[in-house]
């Protein structure tokens, strides 16, 4: 589905990453994790064709992302940002609608069929009672989970998602993570970005960790995160332990608790 090779950025003469290369297939819900400013977000938008790398290519299912229209790539990728700026009072509904604006041929009169993937995209993550409420009247994470709910309606078979349940309840990342899996199960390729190495142990196939401008690490959680990857990129604060016969990645000021295994 994604293809990145050797790809560089920077702005200015700040360089952002270099030589990244990866690839993501269908059916896969892969992580990204690093420190704050590593680059994780820059990756993604290059990847959605918004910024564009000084050296490397990115093709989407084996189509040139640079040489794609913007429609083209809409049709593939859906992409949710960490934030989105409110400049107008859309209903939540409409906010969702907005994800099938490439499967719409004709704006003044939209047939049933999209109406109806709006609603299951809203009662996919318990929505439908905020249909009607203005966007700009949202919570922080209520916003998030309608612009979850528009990519999911967008029917794309690649999802990009940018730290989807930072300002989220436990509840509703919880609803989030499992929803993805039931995405991943349908074929879809999903590409996430997030600050939680639980998340990453307990949902993800594969993660990719970015670190020093570069990808320093591609490969299963477990292995990935059992590798002294925690210590480099975070210091000694955390470390990857067996609790109770599963692995999670817990703060080391919390000591040696019974039942507790050595570090993996």
């Amino acid at each position: 589905m994604l293809q990145v090779d050797r790809l560089s950025f920077q702005y200015g003469n700040h360089l952002i990453f270099k030589e990244v290369s990866f690839t993501l297939k269908e059916g896969e819900l892969c992580a990204i994790l690093g420190i704050n400013g590593s680059g994780k977000s820059t990756l993604f938008k290059c990847c959605m064709g918004f910024l564009q790398p000084y050296a490397g290519e990115i093709h989407l299912k084996d189509q040139p992302l640079a040489k794609l229209k913007t429609s083209e790539i809409a049709k593939n990728v859906a992409y949710v940002p960490q934030e989105h700026p409110v400049t107008f009072p859309f209903l939540v509904r409409e906010m969702v609608l907005m994800g099938r604006t490439t499967h719409i041929s004709n704006f003044f009169n939209i047939s049933d069929q999209h109406h109806l993937k709006v609603e299951e995209a809203l009662q996919s993550l318990s929505l439908d009672h905020l249909a009607d409420k203005p966007f700009s009247q949202l919570s922080g994470g209520q916003r998030q989970m309608v612009l979850i709910a528009r990519a999911i309606a967008q029917e794309t078979p690649l999802m990009l998602l940018d730290e989807p349940t930072s300002s989220l309840d436990f509840k509703n990342q919880l609803l989030i993570w499992n929803m993805l899996l039931d995405l991943k199960k349908q074929g879809k390729a999903l590409f996430v970005c997030t600050h939680d190495p639980n998340h990453v142990l307990w949902f993800c196939d594969r993660v990719l960790v970015m670190d020093n401008q570069k990808l320093i690490a591609d490969g299963p959680p477990e292995e990935v995160l059992g590798t002294g990857i925690l210590k480099q990129i975070y210091g000694p604060i955390c470390e990857m332990k067996q609790l109770s016969g599963s692995k999670m990645v817990i703060p080391n000021y919390l000591g040696n608790s019974e039942g507790e295994g050595s570090s993996s």
